[in-house]
């Protein structure tokens, strides 16, 4: 990237975003202004994708809502995004996991868990 506009956007960038990856299952805590109040809204599901870098990283994050797919899109250093907890770490087999949109029920949430005893012994 342009070292001019990296440097514009450095006073942006959070400093303190949740390390997650694709295949994580995490909470998005956002920030909803409904007229003069603001409330803190969560968005649950896996990580299917990341993207960009520096200022325009966003995520996607996929959930089942009532037998329907429902993504959205989430810039990783927006300002409305107040913290994102990571649920269950996993260990995906892809950059993408774009595969998981023509699956239904159980599956489509299926992503390959990580293994603590593996982990303990290394």
């Amino acid at each position: 990237m342009n070292p001019i506009i990296t440097e514009l956007t450095a006073g942006q960038v959070k400093k303190d975003v949740a390390s997650f990856k694709v295949g994580d299952g995490v909470r998005v805590h956002t920030k909803v202004r409904e007229g003069d109040k603001e409330r803190v809204q969560i968005f649950a599901g896996v990580v299917i994708a990341r993207k960009g870098h520096g200022i325009h990283e966003t995520f996607t994050v996929r959930r089942i809502s009532y037998g329907e797919g429902v993504e959205r899109v989430f810039p990783v250093n927006s300002p409305n995004i107040e913290k994102v907890e990571v649920d269950r770490e996993s260990e995906p087999g892809k950059a993408r996991l774009y595969y998981l949109r023509d699956r239904s029920g159980k599956a489509a949430m299926a992503v390959k868990e990580k293994r603590y005893e593996e982990a303990a012994k290394a």
